[in-house]
């Protein structure tokens, strides 16, 4: 399927490796140019030379961290006019909820919901008045399956979610679409450090929880990021006019409901 995006222009935030760099990848293979972001230049630098030797696009790093003003600014510096936005930022720590402090929610506010608000704003008018704009927020499972020990990307995730559903449907009838991604148990180094640390908790082998993971998950595996970038391609298609405002749960059917 032709999406429609040859020659489009994208911002993907958080893209130098993980899901974000899959999603990168999947557009740049559609054709469009895109701008990368992380606060990593080296690891920035080698992935934006992967995807131009792949695709042959325009690919632009801007080094920085999305979640600050400045970070931002050089973003939209870049590609003042985006097509396609995709948000996307690490997550908070996990947890116990009393050890956090004002400081610790804050930190995660601005990363995983003020963020994302703000590069909203930044560009949704330019996109109205151009009469298409595709967004992708990469949120989290946790959105339909609240992980008690990730309570402020619970929180920070779940108050994103809210403004979507009703700014979503403000726009739609201009032909700018806003969804949501919401991963379940991806392949990426946040997955691994996560399987790190729970080994040590527990005093086992890491290949042993994977394998736990895995063999508990319906698909009998954890997702690839390139699926995943795949599936981000998808809704920021020309064809996609009609989904508005959905949260698309990725996760090898560990969610359990009748109702997604």
């Amino acid at each position: 399927m032709d999406l429609g995006l040859k020659g489009k222009k994208a911002i993907v935030c958080a893209a130098s490796k993980g899901l974000g760099r899959a999603c990168a990848m999947s557009l740049a293979r559609e054709g469009v140019d895109v701008v990368i972001t992380a606060r990593t230049a080296a690891d920035l630098e080698r992935t934006a030379a992967e995807i131009r030797k792949e695709t042959g696009v325009k690919v632009t790093p801007v080094a920085g961290d999305i979640t600050t003003d400045a970070g931002r600014a050089a973003a939209l510096a870049a590609c003042p006019a985006p097509d396609i936005l995709i948000n996307n930022a690490g997550g908070p720590p996990r947890g116990d909820f009393r050890d956090w402090g004002r400081d610790d929610w804050i930190k995660a506010i601005d990363a995983n919901m003020l963020t994302p608000i703000l590069l909203i704003k930044a560009v949704v008018d330019g996109m109205i008045e151009r009469k298409f704009g595709r967004i992708v927020n990469i949120t989290s499972a946790s959105v339909k399956s609240p992980i008690p020990e990730l309570g402020m990307s619970n929180g920070a995730r779940a108050g994103l979610t809210g403004f979507v559903a009703g700014t979503a449907r403000q726009i739609a009838r201009h032909n700018v679409i806003i969804n949501n991604i919401l991963p379940g148990p991806f392949l990426t180094d946040r997955l691994r450090s996560g399987f790190a640390e729970a080994a040590r908790a527990s005093n086992r082998p890491v290949d042993e929880l994977v394998q736990e993971r895995m063999k508990s998950n319906p698909a009998g595996r954890v997702g690839d990021p390139a699926e995943f970038g795949d599936a981000c391609a998808f809704l920021c298609s020309a064809k996609i006019g009609f989904i508005v405002g959905q949260n698309l749960l990725l996760d090898g059917g560990a969610f359990n409901s009748s109702s997604t």
